[in-house]
């Protein structure tokens, strides 16, 4: 196996952070250990990033006051060539998405509870102008937190079914579909009990189940997908330690074994086993650092991105049990808050497509 890179987006100084952008890092895919090089992209705030399905292309969420979305073309090893940059209307853009044929790049605006429209050039994937803003109404009972919409994540169906648009501020999912360079409604939006504060979801390669964090009540629920629509089936609880909890990221493996929840403030990985009706958890171990914002799994390993803790810790996980044991120290990085995985990799033996 030849060594691959996987790219890590990092809070820089206009939010707060050390960071200084987009940092590339050398994995070796036997042993996962991760090497951190050069930053490849100096670009504020990098808070998010997803590849182009087909195209050597990765965008970023510039999550800013006036917030941007941005475009990088991988040419080798080296810095990252810039391939587009453009407003997305709204404030403080936490996550990026691209639609299942290539054609447009979509930015959830958390501040602000706006979804933003990019068309993507076909044959180069530059970022477009803004097309579309979506703006939501609403607002749920925690007053702090839910006092108007707050879009966190736009999940795309890879079998080019409707999208979902997360909003944490009114407790909702919102199933959408591309006309032409527009957003418009896919159904009626899925209310969630109030306060749960649904913050992102993972698919199962299925198709047919799906798994959501939420942020303030801090529980997994699992739906079933029955054509366009989502119904819930069940609510576990995202940590069993005791202590303030906000779940952040959750991702499944590409065989559909095991589902991993990374849960901020008692700074822990969740493993859940998918073999029953209902998610079974485990195991839950310590995460390697501090305030997990985000974890990506590639081949037979897990990358967790320690925001406040300045490193990528790194797991071996174990094909038979999938519970995740770390290897050696974790990687020393300036407010790292997203692992973008190889696009392809290998796990136990089989082609692997990473989800972005």
């Amino acid at each position: 196996m030849t060594d691959e890179i996987v790219y890590l987006g990092c809070y820089t100084k206009e939010s707060g952070g050390t960071g200084e952008g987009i940092v590339a890092a050398v994995r070796d895919p036997r042993s996962g250990k991760l090497t951190p090089g050069a930053v490849v992209a100096r670009t504020p705030s990098p808070s998010f990033l997803v590849w182009h399905p087909t195209l050597p292309v990765l965008y970023a969420a510039n999550e800013l006051a006036e917030g941007e979305v941005s475009g990088w073309a991988v040419d080798g090893p080296g810095p990252l060539r810039p391939c587009g940059r453009a407003a997305t209307g709204g404030t403080e853009p936490c996550h990026v998405a691209v639609t299942a044929d290539g054609r447009h790049l979509l930015a959830a605006n958390y501040a602000s509870g706006s979804i933003s429209v990019h068309p993507l050039d076909p044959e180069t994937g530059a970022v477009g102008e803004r097309t579309d803003l979506i703006a939501h109404d609403g607002h749920g009972p925690d007053r702090d937190r839910q006092a108007g919409p707050h879009l966190h994540m736009i999940s795309i169906d890879p079998a080019g079914g409707p999208l979902i648009a997360i909003d944490l501020g009114t407790d909702g999912l919102y199933p959408y579909r591309m006309d032409g360079d527009r957003l418009v409604p896919a159904g009626d939006p899925l209310r969630l009990a109030p306060g749960t504060g649904p913050r992102h979801v993972a698919r199962h390669p299925d198709g047919r189940r799906a798994y959501l964090v939420g942020e303030l009540d801090a529980m997994l629920t699992s739906f079933e997908i029955d054509g366009t629509g989502w119904r819930e089936r069940h609510k576990l609880e995202a940590s069993t330690r005791p202590g303030e909890k906000f779940p952040s990221e959750v991702a499944c493996r590409a065989d559909g074994r095991y589902l991993y929840l990374a849960t901020r403030g008692v700074d822990t990985v969740s493993v859940f086993a998918l073999d029953g009706a209902a998610p079974r958890l485990v195991s839950e171990v310590d995460c390697g650092g501090r305030w997990p914002r985000h974890l990506a799994l590639a081949g037979d390993h897990l990358y967790v991105a320690n925001q406040t803790g300045d490193s990528v810790a790194v797991f071996a996980v174990d094909g038979r049990t999938g519970v995740p044991t770390m290897v050696g120290d974790p990687v020393p990085v300036g407010s790292p808050t997203c692992v973008l995985a190889p696009r392809t990799t290998v796990i136990s033996g089989s082609a692997e497509k990473v989800a972005s």
